[in-house]
Order: C-alpha cells, then sequence, then structure tokens
C-alpha cells in the first residue's frame, strides 16, 4: 500500500470538514456582533433576545469546531514531517501566532462573554463580542496566511536543505493571500446568513408564534446573504487574473474542472437567492411567502457545498506541489508505514464524523427549540439548555 494518497485522502477529509467549522463560526459571529449593537443602540429585548438565540448557535459550532482545529494540528506532526523539516521556520510561524495570540485570546474574550450576560454593563458586553470577531477574524488571517505560504511561498530562502523565514511582512503581502482572504471572508458571511434565514423559515413554516423575532432574524440573515455573496462572487472572479501570476496553469489542471464548475454555479444561485430575498423585504412579503421557506430551509447546506468545491480547487489545483515550486507532496509525508497512516486517516475520520453530527444535532435541537420565552431571567449562560 502507497502512504501518499492515503494521506492526502486523511488530509482532504481533516481538513475539509475543519474549514466548514471555521467557515460557519465566522460568518454566524459576525451577525451576533451586529444584532448585540443594534439592542445595545436602541435597547430593544427583542434585539437582545436574538443575540443570546443566535449566539447559542455560535457558541455550540465553536466548541466542537476547536477540537476539530486540534486534530488538524496533531495530523501536521504525525503525517507530514518533511513540510516541518523543510519549512517549519516559515510555515510554523503563522500557526503559533494563531494558536498563542488569536485562539488564545478569542477563546478568553468568549468566555467573559458567555458568562459576562446579565452580570456586566451592556457596553463592556458589547465590546467583548466585538473583540471575540475581531480575534476570529484575526485567526482566520493566520490560518490563509500559511496557507498562502504553501500556494506561493513569499519571504524565504533556501539554505542548507531548508527554508528560512527571511521578510515576515512579505507574507502578509502575499498575492495569494489578497487574492483568497476576501473570498474566504465572503464566503463566511453567506454561510452565516443562510443559516439564518434557513432557521428563520423553518420557524415560519412551522407558524411560529416568535413571529416579530424571526421577522428581524430573516431581514438580517438576508442582507447578510446578499452582501456576503455580491463579494464572494466578485472576488472569486477577481483571484483568476492573480493566480495567473504565481499559479499560472493551475486553472489549466483537469482535477479542478468540476469542482470550480460546481463552485461557480453554486456561487451564482446563492446571489440570485439572496437577490430575490432582498428584495423580497418589501412589505415583509418574505415572511408571508411560505413556499419560499421551504427553499430556504433547503438552501442551508449550499454555502458549504461551495465551500469545499473551493477548497478543492485551491488543494487540487496546486499538486504535485505540497509547497509551490519548492516541496513535493510526496517528498513531505513521513516515513511511517502506510498501515499507521491508515490507521490514523480511520480514527481521524471517525473523529471528525462523530464531532460534524454531533455539532447538527446539538444546533438543529436549539435551533428547533427557538428562544427563551420572555418572561426567562436574562442572567443564564448561554449555553443553558443545550
Amino acid at each position: 500500500m502507497d502512504a501518499l494518497p492515503v494521506a492526502r485522502l486523511q488530509f482532504a477529509t481533516t481538513t475539509s470538514i475543519h474549514f466548514l467549522f471555521v467557515l460557519f463560526t465566522l460568518g454566524l459571529v459576525t451577525m451576533v456582533a451586529v444584532m448585540q449593537t443594534r439592542a445595545a443602540v436602541g435597547g430593544k429585548p427583542e434585539l437582545l433576545r436574538m443575540t443570546r438565540y443566535w449566539g447559542r448557535l455560535y457558541v455550540i459550532n465553536y466548541a466542537l469546531g476547536i477540537v476539530t482545529g486540534i486534530v488538524m494540528e496533531f495530523q501536521f506532526g504525525l503525517t507530514w514531517t518533511g513540510l516541518s523539516t523543510f519549512a517549519g521556520d516559515v510555515f510554523g510561524a503563522p500557526l503559533a501566532i494563531e494558536t498563542l495570540v488569536a485562539f488564545f485570546l478569542e477563546s478568553t474574550f468568549l468566555g467573559l462573554w458567555i458568562f459576562g450576560f446579565g452580570r456586566m454593563g451592556r457596553w463592556l458586553h458589547l465590546t467583548l463580542i466585538w473583540l471575540v470577531t475581531l480575534t476570529a477574524y484575526a485567526s482566520a488571517l493566520f490560518i490563509m496566511l500559511a496557507n498562502s505560504f504553501l500556494q506561493n511561498p513569499v519571504g524565504s530562502r533556501l539554505e542548507g536543505g531548508t527554508l528560512h523565514l527571511d521578510d515576515f511582512g512579505a507574507l502578509f503581502s502575499n498575492p495569494a493571500l489578497a487574492a483568497s482572504l476576501p473570498h474566504v471572508v465572503s464566503a463566511a458571511l453567506v454561510t452565516g446568513g443562510f443559516f439564518v434565514v434557513g432557521v428563520s423559515a423553518y420557524h415560519f413554516l412551522k407558524r411560529t408564534t416568535e413571529v416579530e423575532f424571526f421577522r428581524r432574524s430573516m431581514r438580517i440573515g438576508v442582507v447578510a446573504a446578499l452582501i456576503g455573496s455580491i463579494f464572494v462572487v466578485n472576488q472569486g472572479f477577481a483571484q483568476f487574473g492573480r493566480l495567473k501570476v504565481y499559479q499560472p496553469d493551475k486553472l489549466r489542471e483537469a482535477a479542478v474542472g468540476a469542482p470550480l464548475g460546481a463552485m461557480i454555479t453554486l456561487g451564482f444561485a446563492m446571489f440570485l437567492c439572496a437577490l430575490l430575498g432582498t428584495l423580497l423585504l418589501f412589505r415583509n412579503w418574505l415572511t408571508r411567502a411560505r413556499f419560499l421557506h421551504y427553499l430556504m430551509v433547503a438552501a442551508i447546506p449550499l454555502p458549504f457545498l461551495a465551500s469545499i468545491m473551493g477548497w478543492l480547487v485551491r488543494e487540487l489545483g496546486r499538486q504535485p506541489w505540497l509547497i509551490w515550486g519548492k516541496l513535493r507532496t510526496a517528498d513531505a509525508v513521513a516515513d511511517v508505514p502506510a498501515g499507521q497512516i491508515l490507521f490514523s486517516f480511520i480514527a481521524f475520520t471517525l473523529l471528525f464524523a462523530a464531532l460534524a453530527v454531533a455539532d447538527w444535532v446539538l444546533m438543529a435541537r436549539v435551533a428547533k427549540r427557538g428562544p427563551e420565552p420572555v418572561e426567562e431571567p436574562a442572567e443564564l449562560p448561554v449555553l443553558s439548555g443545550v
């Protein structure tokens, strides 16, 4: 048995699933921050209830997504030791900063935000959710910075058979980062927007008594989905020109044709759905168009599917290079028996599948239950009742 295809399949599986957790977290926390800002400025209790409800769903996804991130770190050390040996000085720097600074701060601020409900002043509590949001985006920045180095290894020199970091600033001005980061951020906003719209539509289908609650939620979700879809389509096509500079043959690879076509099709479909939803906000037609509510619920997975397709295009088009022009994937895989890699692949896949199922079961349970009753004590932690 050849270890390389098993290792590549393991990387594709674990990265794709982890990426979905990240996208959803980024998109949903942004809308929670917007809801809480409007609650703090306008003082409407309904917006604060929305913050708690959607915030609870965000926290569930964040908590389970952490575990997938930790497994990803193990994977680099167990399966891709050649990458660490050859480019650990460069590739490891952004990952270390992401873990020690962005992720640590994000978790700290999130913990304070969760247990600060009803115990802190509203402006201090609002500051915390924005700090959570900003550090989440900082975390995404450093992860994309590391991945962009693999796509286009700037700021480094080859000496003694290993890469050494010459210019840390060059990692931030990497054309591969400038091309991809806005696309990923806008994809996150679309993912969060479609989820909020879909869950709100579900409650309208169930003839919810919380009409005002889910009407407001749906409006925010539709607007977020429209803004995100405009940028995700625009930034997607904008990448093509930049790719010719640092990976000129990438889009000519046969392996990327099908996922690229699927991603573009899904991108335009989501844009049209978001545009139609925005037009139907006029006179609240959106909340009364019952036949559309079925489509809104069914559309929740679309951004996730498009994101997996996009990730496949980005990663498959780089082959056979792990670090473009510097290190081949075949030279980076660990020198261990294929059976051991197969064992870790099976173990990681089962773990990720269990986490993904647990994530959606828990979120579906909370989403279906709906918001807390108005008379519920406001000081309860956001995770109560999961």
